[in-house]
């Protein structure tokens, strides 16, 4: 009686390495796509993450505390500070553009944003990318994050 090996041959495995190394092929740049857009995503979240701590810390201390972007603008990072004293820091986005019209976001101890803020909005985009975000303020001073430009 003859005996069935078991296993794959050379030439099985040669196929399935093919294939598989085509459909990678077809799926990095859409991946790359998806990676630019949850930067985006991350970095929109980020900020209005901190733009709610500072106004639960303005609420909490009766004070103005702001949101204060980075000596390079938001991408290099921001800082929430009461006074002198930063509460919090948030780390450089290099790969992202982020642009306003304001450098500093500053809550009032009522939880409202002063006034020259109510109007700006951050936009937030990857280079090189289709996708982006914008984070507005609604006049209670809470932030709203979008899909889309501002």
């Amino acid at each position: 009686m003859r005996r069935m090996s078991r296993g794959f041959t050379l030439i099985e495995l040669m196929v399935v390495i093919t294939i598989a190394g085509v459909m990678l092929g077809i799926g990095v740049p859409s991946f790359k796509s998806f990676i630019a857009g949850q930067r985006v995503k991350t970095a929109a979240g980020d900020f209005s993450t901190a733009a709610i701590y500072a106004r639960s810390e303005a609420i909490k201390r009766n004070a103005e505390v702001g949101l204060v972007a980075a000596a390079g603008g938001w991408k290099d990072g921001w800082s929430v500070k009461a006074g002198a004293v930063t509460l919090s820091q948030q780390a450089a986005f290099p790969a992202l553009t982020m642009t306003s019209a304001v450098a500093e976001v500053v809550y009032l101890g009522s939880g409202r944003l002063k006034e020259q803020v109510l109007a700006s909005s951050l936009q937030v985009a990857a280079d090189g990318a289709s996708s982006a975000r914008c984070v507005s303020f609604e006049l209670s001073g809470l932030p709203k994050s979008r899909l889309g430009n501002c």
